[in-house]
């Protein structure tokens, strides 16, 4: 009998699990999120609070490091006593709503009991907040009123941080039960200057100028596979802060848009593209034959980056030279962080690009809706897909 793989991850990845616990979000919200078992991310959180959790392969914490971060996390509370406020500058304006909408949005950031304190409203009125906010403003025909629906637009245009136009914004208050026009729905916005982010154009960060051998390009550009795990697909971005530069490597299952692994880091190496596909294969443990479709950037083409490839029994596929189209579903994943999420903001740190990012991340998973699937978000769409096989089997 074959002997079961143990996961491994990186101390960032549960680092990152942890601290979006210790910011309020339950367990099982989180595990879900992430991919992991409940157990494991509880380990985690008690590791953490004893300051013994590691990465692979690393030794235990000293006393010492334990004071460090002891007093790593005291700055860390006063950094975000501090940056709540900064953050929410335009909010602290708005009617209560829309500070709902805010806390709603940052609950993987900051404990929600912090942010209803600096934003002046009860924790219990935002518990209350999502029933409130879905349900109809009139009785009988369940048609709300122009006030109303402003609160409404105004309340998803807050959670998305300006993601969605008005055909998106349509959908998610279809989806929240409240039944109104389209043309309704994207006059109110035009009246009231309610708009999507912008898009603009980013510069590429390949370097597929090296002497590395490159993969045939398996993919060629059949975006739509049959089922989960087949055909994974990764690149490479970058996030400037005060710092320096922050790049993120993502893996994408191109049968459901998820991003299934990441990896967030200083330097643009072959270790973060070797970190994020680590995570998506021990998140997802697929079978062997898989594609893997990336550019011929050097990171990839590297020879550590090929031998991770073959020992999870993948197949490389590589895009042709300078055509970003052979990859577009990646560039458009990036495309949509920098626009919806962060074009317009500046970051003092690292540590903030890395929150913002994570945060749009699960954001992407579990609630963006995708127009390529039907207007689900990524992880809802396996999952009906999952219960229509189960079914079907039966």
């Amino acid at each position: 009998m074959k002997k079961a793989t143990r996961a491994r991850y990186t101390l960032e990845f549960k680092e990152e699990a942890v601290r979006l616990v210790n910011g309020g979000e339950r367990i099982s919200t989180v595990a879900r999120n992430l991919g992991l078992a409940e157990q494991t991310l509880h380990n985690w959180v008690k590791a953490a609070g004893n300051g013994g959790l590691k990465g692979p392969a690393t030794s235990s914490v000293s006393a010492e490091q334990m004071e460090i971060s002891r007093l790593k996390a005291e700055l860390s509370r006063v950094r975000m006593e501090r940056d709540i406020p900064k953050k929410s500058c335009g909010v602290l304006r708005e009617g209560v709503v829309v500070k709902y909408a805010f806390i709603q949005r940052h609950r993987h950031i900051w404990p929600v009991s912090a942010q209803c304190s600096v934003l002046g409203v009860s924790a219990r009125g935002f518990r209350q907040y999502p029933d409130r906010a879905a349900a109809p403003d009139e009785a009988g025909n369940g048609r709300v009123s122009g006030m109303a629906l402003l609160t409404h637009i105004k309340a998803i245009h807050a959670e998305t941080r300006a993601a969605y136009g008005w055909p998106r914004v349509w959908r998610e208050l279809r989806r929240r039960g409240i039944r109104v026009g389209k043309e309704r729905v994207r006059r109110t916005m035009q009246d009231n200057a309610i708009r999507a982010r912008s898009r603009r154009k980013y510069k590429a960060t390949t370097d597929s100028d090296h002497g590395l051998p490159v993969s045939d390009n398996r993919l060629n550009r059949d975006f739509q596979p049959g089922q989960p795990d087949r055909v994974w697909t990764g690149d490479i971005t970058y996030i400037a802060t005060q710092e320096g530069w922050l790049y993120l490597a993502v893996v994408i299952d191109l049968f459901s848009r998820q991003v299934v692994g990441w990896a967030l880091g200083e330097r643009m190496t072959r270790t973060l593209v070797i970190d994020a596909l680590t995570m998506a294969w021990f998140r997802r443990r697929p079978a062997e034959g898989l594609i893997f479709h990336s550019d011929q950037g050097s990171q990839y083409a590297s020879a550590d980056y090929q031998k991770t490839l073959c020992g999870y029994g993948m197949l490389g596929s590589m895009s042709r030279r300078g055509n970003c189209w052979d990859n577009a579903v990646t560039e458009t994943l990036f495309g949509s962080l920098k626009v919806e999420r962060l074009h317009g903001m500046r970051f003092e740190t690292r540590r903030q690009a890395k929150d913002e990012v994570i945060d749009w991340l699960i954001f992407y998973n579990r609630h963006r809706m995708h127009s390529t699937l039907g207007y689900m978000d990524p992880m809802t769409f396996e999952e009906v897909w999952r219960r229509q096989q189960n079914t079907q089997a039966a």
